[in-house]
Order: structure tokens, then C-alpha cells, then sequence
């Protein structure tokens, strides 16, 4: 293959594969290292990438499989993502910003509760959109245990959810 294939296929994958990561390792710097190894790798892959059923799906294994090397070695926990990784357009008032700001730091504390890999899957399925397919294929899963997972991470995530409400947060 070549550099073209990789400029097209591989690098406009760096902020998913950035997202993902730091889901996993916890810290901005250990994520993008993650990437950064993972540009190397599929790079020096290049031969290999006639063989790869999906290339987006290799990618995301191999980052997926480094990020957790990562955080093993560092024995780090995994903590809140960037502030200004989802903030809300410039067309939102301050309160809407607050609002939306307050929220995402609520939900991305629940998700922090969730075992690594609801947590992953719920990264994949619900903020990136991978399929269900896809997902086994990131993860190394059945497809079932896919859904099974999702399922109780979105149940788990309702539940906390609800619960905050009724209490007025």
C-alpha cells in the first residue's frame, strides 16, 4: 500500500483513535503516545494491509491492546477526560454552556464507575458509532457479549442517571 492509502485511511482516524485511548490510559499525554505508536506500527504494517478485512477496526485494536499495556505499567486509574474535549459550540448562551458542561462532567464520572470494558464498548457504540460487529472485532469479543455489555453499561448509566435527577442534580 501506500503513503496515500495511509494519509486517507489512517490518519484522519488520530482523533477516534486519541478518544479512545484516553478513555483507557486516563491521561492526555499516555493517549497520545498511544496514537503516536500506533501511526508507527500501522505504517510499518504496510504490507500487511491487503490482508486486514478493515483497517479503521485494526487501528482500534492496536490501540486499543497498547492503552491497556500502557495503563498496566503505569498502574494509573483512569480519570476525566480534557475539559475541552466536548464543549458546546460558541452559539450556546453561558448558562447552556454550564449546563452542558456540568452534565458531561456528571456522565463522565458515571462511566468512570463501569468495568473497562462496558466502558469501552459504550465509548465505541455510543460516542464514536462503531457497530456491534465492529466493536468484537476492536475488542477481540463475541459479538454477543458485545450486546450484553452495551446492554448493562446503558442500564447501569440510566439507573445513576434517574437517580441524579431525583435528587435534583
Amino acid at each position: 500500500m501506500s503513503l496515500q492509502t495511509f494519509n486517507n485511511q489512517v490518519l484522519p482516524l488520530r482523533d477516534k483513535l486519541y478518544r479512545f485511548s484516553l478513555r483507557i490510559v486516563g491521561n492526555t499525554q499516555d493517549a497520545e503516545d498511544v496514537v503516536q505508536e500506533v501511526m508507527v506500527r500501522v505504517w510499518k504494517k504496510k504490507e500487511d494491509w491487503k490482508q486486514w478485512s478493515n483497517i479503521e477496526a485494526m487501528c482500534m485494536t492496536i490501540t486499543r491492546n497498547l492503552s491497556i499495556d500502557k495503563k498496566r505499567n503505569k498502574h494509573t486509574r483512569v480519570t476525566d477526560m480534557p475539559d475541552h474535549y466536548d464543549e458546546p459550540s460558541g452559539d450556546a448562551t453561558p448558562d447552556e454552556v454550564t449546563a452542558s458542561n456540568d452534565l458531561m462532567s456528571q456522565i463522565r464520572a458515571m462511566m468512570d464507575e463501569l468495568p473497562e470494558k462496558q466502558r469501552s464498548i459504550i465509548q465505541l457504540r455510543d460516542i464514536e458509532g462503531y457497530a456491534y460487529k465492529e466493536i468484537a472485532e476492536i475488542l477481540e469479543i463475541p459479538l454477543n457479549q458485545v450486546k450484553i455489555n452495551l446492554h448493562r453499561a446503558r442500564l447501569f448509566l440510566k439507573e445513576k442517571i434517574v437517580k441524579a435527577k431525583s435528587y435534583g442534580f
